[in-house]
């Protein structure tokens, strides 16, 4: 590979890796009805409302998951994958497979994307124990819908709260289903982010 093509896929997936990170927590966002007026919701809302606008026009949402916001995450990892495989030389797969490449790539994004909240929370949870940052009340209000009930099957541990460690073990057997699936298809893992 030449350095041209080199710098090319690298610059492909940085600005796809970035934006598809966007677009998923966009989604998450809108899924777990996070506080619109928070900045870091504003910031993300502001940075991908020009490309998801137009698709919202064509493909209206009701309820949590927003269809526009999965089909621009799917259609972003595609181009990035094809563009990818076409600076390294390399023509794209048909677009069946190219299709099944990109839903592993963004759901692995989106495991990945809790894994880090998780650990953030917990993180937070020991060294700012009740601070009222914008950013540490969205980390809250995306990693509780999905800890609240894991919380509710374990019994009282005398305020130990050991639902992450349950999260982390299903978060794992996610990945390791994902890395499984991905070989299946033969999806390359330098492809797409998190794999």
């Amino acid at each position: 590979m030449s350095a041209t093509q080199e710098i090319g896929v690298y610059l492909v997936q940085a600005l796809s890796s970035l934006l598809l990170i966007l677009i998923v927590l966009r989604g998450v966002l809108h899924a777990v009805r996070a506080d619109f007026y928070n900045p870091v919701t504003q910031f993300v809302v502001k940075v991908t409302n020009p490309i998801i606008a137009p698709l919202r026009k064509l493909i209206p949402f009701s309820g949590r998951i927003d269809p526009a916001t999965v089909l621009l995450a799917l259609v972003v990892q595609a181009l990035g994958i094809a563009l990818v495989l076409w600076f390294s030389g390399f023509m794209p797969p048909n677009p069946l497979l190219l299709l099944a490449w990109s839903a592993v790539g963004v759901i692995s994004l989106l495991v990945n994307l809790y894994f880090i909240a998780l650990i953030a929370m917990i993180v937070v949870s020991w060294v700012a124990p009740g601070s009222h940052n914008p950013a540490i009340y969205l980390l809250y209000q995306i990693t509780e819908p999905v800890m609240a009930p894991v919380r509710s099957l374990l019994p009282n541990m005398g305020g130990i709260d050991f639902s992450p460690i349950l999260l982390f073990i299903l978060i794992n057997v996610v990945q390791i289903a994902l890395r499984h699936m991905a070989v299946s298809i033969g999806l390359p893992a330098s492809l797409v982010i998190g794999l």
